[in-house]
Formats: C-alpha cells, structure tokens, sequence
C-alpha cells in the first residue's frame, strides 16, 4: 500500500500550499455561521508560519529527514465553547476568538509525545497555549496515527527484510517486493499496532500491486517492530504463510529451498477483465440497455436553497457546517423556522472489527479517526456521486503535509427527489368518484461526502426534509478487507475467488447529536406500548385487551444509557419540559434508529477499552466543554489505555433533567461479505443512520407551508351517501358521475418558458383534462412522464371541465378556467 500512499503524497504536493479555494456559487456576506467555518488556506499558512518561528518549539519540515523530529502533523479549527458561542448568537455578545487545533509531534525530545496546542487570535496568531484531555493525561508517542514518512521507513525495512524471498514470491507469485519494476507486490498495514499500551508492531499484508490490490493477498503476513524513533532498529518478529508462521525470512527461505515447504501458487492475473476491477464483464439477461443514460435530477427553475459560505438555507432549514480533518462533517446551530433543534451534529467514529484465521485478520480493529477519516475527502464524481446539478465545494486539509492541501470538490448539495410522495391521500367516494385528491412531493436536501480509508468508502450524507425531519445516514461501499484463503478460514467469512476469504466484520459509527429543544433546558423520556386488560364499557361482561402508552422519564445519565443486549424503547424523546405546543404537548423531538448494530467485543476486552461508545444504542449525557468528543485520533493506536474514555462520562451518572444534553448515537451493521462484494461492496442494504423527527414540536406538520403541492376536487361534488341504505349501499358499483381519469398536467407559471419543452409548455392541455399546476419540468427532464390519477374500465358522459384545482401559481384569487384558485 505504501506506493499508493507515496504516489497520493506526490500528487497532493503539487496542490499544496499555494493552491486557492475555487469561487464559491454565492459570495459569502459577513455571517454569524462563519465562527463555525473551516480554517482558510491563509489562516492554515499562518498557524504554520507562525509555530515554525517559534524556537521552543524546534519544528522541522515533515518530509524526509529522520522520523526522531518535531513535526506539526495537523492543523484544523478550533470550535468555539458553546457558552461563548450561544452568548454571541443569542444574546449579541461579542465574537469568539477564532483558534486553531494544532497537533505536533515531538519526536526529538528524550521522552517523545504528542502535544495539542491552540493557536490563535486567528488571521493572524500570536500565541498558543497546550490543550489537555480530560483527566489531564499526556499522548503517548506510540499512540500517534501513521505518517507518510514512517510509511517510506517501513517500505525501505520490509524491501531488505524480503530479500531472501525473491525466489519464493517470484516462483508462487510471478510478483516480489524489492527491486521491483512491473511485477511489484505491496502490503495493507493493520492496526492496532501491537497487543498493549506503548507496542508499536504492525502486520503487514503483501499483494500484488494490480487494480484493486486490496483483493489480492499472496499468502505471506509480515510483523513488524517499528516503535523504536530510530528506523535501523526496526525489526521483523514473526511471519505467517500459507497457514504456518516463521520466526525470520531466513527460515521461511531455507523451508523453501530444502522443498518442504507447502507452497501457495497463484495464477498470472489477467491484463483485462481483472476480477478486482470495474472493467464490465457479462451481459443482462433482460437485454435492457445499459450504455444509454438512466434517469436524472434537475432542477427546472434553479435551486431552492441558498448557500452563503458555509452557511446553508433550505424551507425552514438553516445550519452552518464544516468538514473536519480529523473526524469528517460536522453541523453546527441547526435550526427550523429560526428555532434552534441542535447546537451540534457531527460525526465522530467509524469502526470495523474483523475476525479470521490469519494473523492479520484477526488483528484488524479498524478505527478509521486513526487514520485521517476527514482527510481522505476526494474528488466526487459528477453524476455519480452527487447529482449534475448538484452545488460542489472544496476543502482544504492540513494534514501530515507540510500545508494546506486543496481536495477539488470534496463536499456536494443538492436538492433529491425522494421518489415518494411527502403525504398523500385519494378520498374516494366509494362509487367510483371521489372527493378530493391532494398530495405534495417528496423532497429532500442533501449535504454529502465521502471518506476513502484505504480499502472502504464511506459516503456520509445529512438529509434535511420540508416537514422538520433530518435524517444522518452512511452508505458503506469499496472493497473488503480480504486475506488469504485457508480452508480454516471459512468459518470467518466466505471464499471469494480462487484465494481470497472475505473476513466477517462489524462496522459501527458514532455521531454526537447536541440537542437544544427550544431551548438549552432539556429533560430526556422512553415511552413504549404496554397492553391493559378491562372490562368492556359498553358491552358489560365481555373485555378489552388495548395498547396503552407507558411513558418513563430517565433522570439520569446511567438510567439514559441503553446497552446493546437489550431492547431499545421505541420512541426516545427529548423535550423542553417549560415549552408546550397548541395542544398542551411538551415540544420534542424524536431520535429514531436505522441500524443493525451490535457489539463488536465483550465489555472491558483489552481493545474494546478503546470504544466504550460501542456498548450502546443511545447514551445521553450533560454538556460538558472538556467533553467534545467520543473518540480521538489517537485510539487506533492505542486503545488498550485510551485518552478518551467515553464510559467516563457516564461514570458519574448525573443527573439530566431539565439541563442541556448530548445524545451519543451509535449505529452499524454486520457485513458477512459474499460473492456479490467483488467488485466491491454496493450501497443498497449497507446504509445506516438515525433520524431526527419532530414529536409534538410544532401544531401541525410544517411542511403545510410549501406552495407546491397538488389538491384536486371535483366541481359537481358527490354526495357523501349514496341513495339507499349507506351500509348496504356505500360499496356498490355505479354509473360515473363525472371523468374516469384524471390527468395532472404540470405547467409553468406566465413569463416562464421551458426551452425545447414542446408546444404545451406553460399552457394547460384543452380536451378531457383538468390542470393542476405545480413544480415544472424543464431541460433535460422535459420528457418525464406526467403524473397521472386513473380509474380503470370507467366510463364517463359528464362536463369536460368537472375539476376544481388548486393552482400555486394563480395568487390574489384569481379564477384559473378549470376552476377556483383557492387555497
């Protein structure tokens, strides 16, 4: 893996530093939301310059050079506390200082660590101060996430340590590791590195270098002790190939030569159709052509939501957001109808813990904080993985480099056509007719990127809707984490290809949802069905068995904690216990659950330390500022003594009523990959996430204030009962009193032109039709089938013009000529 790291190194240099943000689609005006905003390429430069002039500090360049250095590893921004934020927002009070986080690394010293530091007053920085975890403990040095420098020191230690391989992987493999040209093998590091607090000692997985390496393991597992700051002190400890392990290359050689060794060889890969590659291959069965375009999203009269730098407005939606470096996006002061939800809604892990029969295998606990999640934030692709349409931005990462790096089109926002309606309702009039038809479209904003951790994609979306609904959801998709096929590896996964085991795994991801229902003053209740059993009211001697609703409020931070193991109530409710709707309601919201998850290790088992978060569904707590993350960059490598303890904070089980709370929300799946995962892993069924929804918040739904929906009623209304007797007579067939089929013909508002739309656009449709106007169908979807009601074998002799319907673009009254404007 190390060639693809040095190659993305190379690539990233000629963008860095000097590279400028691309425009953004609205200048951004002076904002509140930009206290929250990313550090700009400048303001990234200057902590840079600035902790370079220092002298204390003895900073060196992070590339090339010895790894016994100091080094500034990351630099992101340094969010605000929320009291300082809320008094500027809220109250008028003055602007928080803007600051940077910056990590360094201080390998030069005679007891090397890892120091946090904030810089600031940002544009331009004048001095820093340490930042401490909570309990005051320092980063241990081997706790550190992986650099690029230590990767090219790890290359050069395991190309002399193959040496005495060649013949082997040459003979097995037609592929070696040094002094390689064409017919290069590479490795996939794991983590953690080692088996406690301070080890440093890495498997290494070799493959072939060919498209989609991560599916070609070659049967040899290397570990390797690199804790030592001095690289010749570096040493390879154990070996495993083929199913048996080794103490040294020499004796893994020597067993080779002597002929007693059982070899794995494995077939030349083919130049084309590689199995690993997304090279098409095969044919539909359907004949359905496949090489012409699928359907698309547009955007007929341009966008409906507004972006102002990174402050972001869609219906009753507003937030400000960024893109962490170290963890991925985050949102910020999310509010509805200028009511804040949430102070906060940010990703905060991502793990995956695999089991197998290799070394490697079983030692993989991916904790992909670790490993730089918000930085690995490249291009997306137009069309595919965001809509055409979609608004694109940049992001830049300071990032084990030596500046800001320029990632093109990191983060997309586009408006989605759900494909199903937001309500709907067809009242029938039982006889064939109807009363009226009303329904609104389905619609939703996205706010999306991705991470590429090496082998896996995660695609991390937050959907905002019209009726008050966020939605936070994750798509897991790339290629799996194979390893070499052993007939003992089966029970831990499935064989793939001719020597590839897919290895089973759980993947869990943690968000921090800061909720702030109409006010900072929450309280926290589950409530549930529970069945009664009375006796009949009206009916005397007969019984009742009904559902009830059991509500319970959790007092405290343990009673708010819900263990995976064990049933999750069904309606997780934070309210404001001073604030009521209409209807005497207190204002909540819902969090609701999409996810599989599970645990992924018994409680208190050595790595499982590390994740503490991953013992629940839901854990909720008091805000705290010394409290802002669940997880750290440094538990990857050090999980067996983390520096952040998220079981700590529910350690002194506070209490939380009436006080301003954080619900930690952890979901997942497991992933017991299959044949269908070559290629790669696809995204339907492998999403999770958790939606935030209103419940008794507002008094009615709130997406009654969008002007777009259809309502159709007939002019010549049915009668509400039909002749006769109406519980014999109600459900009978009889004659239509007006059209079988109505059909909703879309149309533009006057002044409003839809080019090469046809000769209809923006005219109803004379003859056997009514007109319902809504949103218009423009360019490249002009030949989108209209929507259409219909009643099958219905006949008709009644008037052409037998509809009344509400036109959103017909205002003040006025009269369309199929009928009644009204709202």
């Amino acid at each position: 893996m190390w060639l693809l790291r040095l190659a993305w190194a190379l690539a990233v240099l000629g963008i860095a530093a000097g590279s400028s943000p691309s425009p953004n689609p609205t200048a951004p005006p002076p904002d509140q939301a930009s206290i929250f905003a990313d550090l700009t390429p400048a303001e990234l430069r200057a902590v840079r310059t600035f902790l370079m002039s220092r002298p204390e500090l003895g900073l060196s360049p992070s590339r090339g050079g010895p790894l016994a250095k100091n080094t500034l590893f990351l630099v992101e921004l340094l969010p605000p506390k929320k009291r300082l934020a809320l008094r500027y927002l809220d109250q008028g009070g003055p602007r928080p200082q803007r600051q940077a986080r910056a990590v360094v690394f201080f390998g030069a010293q005679a007891e090397p660590n890892v120091t946090e530091f904030a810089v600031g007053p940002l544009p331009r920085p004048s001095s820093y101060r340490p930042l401490r975890f909570k309990g005051g403990r320092a980063v241990p040095f081997a706790a550190r996430p992986m650099t690029l420098l230590e990767y090219e020191l790890l290359h050069r230690t395991l190309a002399e340590a193959m040496e005495p391989l060649y013949r082997l992987l040459r003979d097995s493999t037609g592929f070696w590791y040094h002094n390689c040209s064409r017919h290069c093998l590479t490795f996939s590091d794991i983590a953690p590195r080692g088996l406690a607090s301070g080890e440093r000692r890495s498997w290494l997985i070799l493959q072939r270098f060919v498209e989609g390496f991560f599916l070609h393991p070659v049967g040899l597992e290397v570990l390797v002790d690199h804790r030592d700051p001095d690289p010749r002190r570096w040493a390879v400890q154990r070996l495993w190939y083929n199913g048996q392990y080794f103490s040294s290359p020499q004796e893994l050689a020597e067993r080779y030569e002597r002929g007693t060794l059982a070899v794995a060889r494995l077939a030349e890969p083919p130049f084309q159709q590689l199995f690993s590659s997304y090279e098409p291959r095969g044919r539909f069965a359907t004949g359905t052509p496949t090489e012409v375009h699928g359907a698309k999203v547009c955007e007929p009269q341009g966008r409906r939501y507004r972006l102002r730098g990174n402050r972001l407005e869609y219906g009753g939606w507003s937030l400000a957001f960024r893109l962490r470096s170290s963890a991925g996006l985050q949102l910020f002061d999310l509010r509805f109808n200028g009511e804040r939800l949430a102070y906060e809604v940010s990703v905060q892990e991502a793990i995956a813990f695999y089991g197998g029969h290799t070394p490697a295998a079983m030692q993989t606990k991916y904790m992909d904080a670790g490993w730089g999640m918000g930085s690995v934030t490249y291009e997306l692709a137009r069309g595919i993985d965001c809509p055409d349409t979609a608004t694109y931005l940049d992001a830049h990462h300071f990032y084990d480099a030596d500046g800001p790096v320029r990632f093109s089109h990191a983060i997309c926002i586009f408006e989605l056509p759900t494909g199903v309606p937001l309500r709907r309702h067809f009242d029938s009039d039982f006889r064939g007719g109807f009363h009226f038809y009303a329904g609104l479209e389905g619609q939703a904003l996205v706010l999306r990127t991705t991470s590429t951790v090496y082998n896996y994609d995660y695609i991390w979306d937050f959907l905002l809707y019209p009726n008050g609904v966020m939605e936070a959801k994750v798509h897991a998709t790339g290629y799996i984490h194979a390893t070499f096929y052993t007939p003992q590896g089966r029970r831990y996964g499935s064989r793939v290809h001719s020597h590839v085991l897919g290895n089973l795994h759980t993947h869990l991801v943690h968000y921090k949802v800061d909720l702030d229902i109409a006010g900072t003053g929450n309280s926290f209740e589950t409530m549930d069905v529970r069945f009664e059993n009375i006796s009949n009211p009206w009916s005397p001697g007969a019984r009742v068995v009904q559902p009830w609703l059991h509500r319970q409020p959790r007092r405290s931070e343990r009673q708010a904690a819900f263990p995976f193991g064990k049933a999750l109530p069904r309606y997780l409710l934070f309210y404001n216990p001073h604030r009521r709707n209409r209807w005497g309601h207190p204002r909540s919201y819902r969090i609701q659950h999409s996810s599989h998850a599970g645990r992924v290790l018994p409680r208190g088992w050595q790595e499982e330390k590390g994740i503490s978060w991953g013992r629940y569904h839901l854990a909720v707590t008091r805000h705290h500022e010394n409290e802002p993350t669940s997880s750290s960059i440094y538990a990857q490598n050090d999980p067996w003594e983390p520096l952040v303890s998220f079981e700590g904070f529910l350690r002194n089980n506070e209490t939380i009523e009436d006080q301003d709370l954080v619900a930690w929300v952890t979901v997942g799946f497991l992933h017991v990959p299959h044949a269908e995962d070559i290629p790669n892993t696809a995204t339907p069924g492998n999403a999770v996430g958790f939606f935030l929804r209103p419940f008794n918040f507002f008094d009615e739904d709130p997406s009654v204030a969008s002007h777009s929906p259809v309502i159709v009623r007939p002019l010549d209304p049915p009668h509400l009962l039909p002749a006769g007797d109406p519980a014999l007579d109600a459900r009978q067939p009889r004659p239509l009193r007006r059209p079988g089929a109505l059909h909703l013909q879309r149309h533009l508002p006057a002044g409003v032109t839809c080019p090469g739309a046809g000769g209809d656009a923006g005219h109803p449709v004379p003859g056997r039709t009514g007109v319902a106007v809504g949103t218009p169908r423009c360019g490249p979807c002009r030949a989108m089938p209209r929507p259409r009601l219909s009643k099958d074998n219905a006949t008709s002799s009644s008037p052409v013009s037998a509809w009344a319907v509400w036109q959103p673009w017909h205002r003040h009254g006025h009269r369309s000529r199929h009928g009644h404007g009204e709202r």
